[in-house]
């Protein structure tokens, strides 16, 4: 059995614990074709009442799905999604989980992805996240710099962090896969700093030169460096497109920075900020885009108390 085998299976038996009998979803587009059936197969093998639904590629991540693929994956029990294109913050997902579906988003994974990081002990991944998640508590502010020249402060009073850690057993519960990291939807309107991004961008990959944004209470106000690639996709789905979405932060050990989103903001050690909608995990904003950039070597403080020193975790 090869690691990209192995790493299927752990996906269907170990993070989601399918059961026999189970109703269970893949949604694929086509250039995720062939991983929507490796995970089918695997669906099926498992016992389960499996579905493979092949969609069009959406034009840009959180595109809704048609609605009668909504409908078939709200009557799920079990769904992954390999898509070319996330469908991580569409509410067709939020509204299978509030139904008692569980499942992962895949959004742009590879088998290579697949195969070095579902080697990771989840387990492990899980203790660290939860871990971590203790320095959040009551947070109110959150300062992040970098010796590139990030400093911003990042207001999450009254937000709830969430956990993307990949065990997945129990009705409602969701991760990306990969997973491994903390997050949350930052207060709209309130944060303001700059914010170099020097690792990868989604919809651009891996920069050649980092970006830089200035941020003014709560909005991309000012792109520097990305050609106005980047701007042209936030605007495009409206003035909302530039909030301030998600302050995440990576918790896993096997990830490594390839330029797919996906797997970057996994990465122990860094931090990543989104712009567009954060409506499905706690925010106000709802809009048809949802773009992370990474930012590397952070120092992470929490209401004043240091919990990363340029990325390393200090606790």
């Amino acid at each position: 059995m090869t690691r990209y085998e192995k790493g299927i299976r752990t996906i269907v038996h170990d993070c989601l614990g399918t059961k026999r009998g189970e109703r269970a979803i893949v949604i694929c587009d086509r250039p995720k074709r062939k991983i929507g059936r490796d995970l089918f197969d695997a669906l099926v093998a498992s016992g389960a009442e499996a579905i493979l639904c092949e969609i069009i590629p959406r034009r840009q991540h959180s595109e809704e799905p048609p609605k009668y693929v909504a409908d078939l994956l709200r009557s799920a029990d079990v769904f992954l999604i390999p898509t070319s294109k996330s469908m991580t913050h569409t509410q067709a997902r939020r509204k299978a989980l509030a139904n008692g579906a569980r499942g992962a988003t895949l959004p742009d994974v590879t088998e290579e992805i697949i195969a070095r990081t579902m080697s990771a002990d989840y387990r492990d991944i899980h203790r660290r996240t939860v871990k971590l998640t203790k320095g959040f508590k009551d947070a109110k502010r959150i300062r992040i710099t970098t010796k590139a020249g990030t400093d911003v402060q990042i207001v999450v009073d009254g937000r709830d962090f969430r956990l993307d850690t990949g065990v997945l057993a129990r009705p409602g519960s969701f991760s990306n896969l990969p997973a491994g990291e903390l997050y949350v939807a930052p207060a709209e309107g309130k944060s303001s700093g700059i914010v170099v991004f020097d690792a990868s961008f989604s919809g651009i990959g891996m920069l050649s030169q980092p970006i830089v944004i200035e941020i003014e209470k709560g909005i991309a106000k000012k792109i520097k460096g990305d050609r106005g690639k980047l701007a042209r996709m936030l605007d495009a789905a409206g003035p909302n497109g530039r909030n301030l979405a998600e302050l995440g932060i990576g918790t896993n050990d096997r990830a490594k920075i390839t330029g797919n989103v996906l797997e970057d903001e996994k990465v122990m050690g860094t931090i990543h900020l989104a712009f567009g909608d954060n409506s499905t995990f706690g925010g106000k904003v709802k809009v048809d885009v949802h773009l992370d950039g990474l930012v590397l070597k952070p120092t992470v403080e929490v209401d004043g108390k240091e919990i990363m020193k340029n990325g390393r975790l200090l606790a």
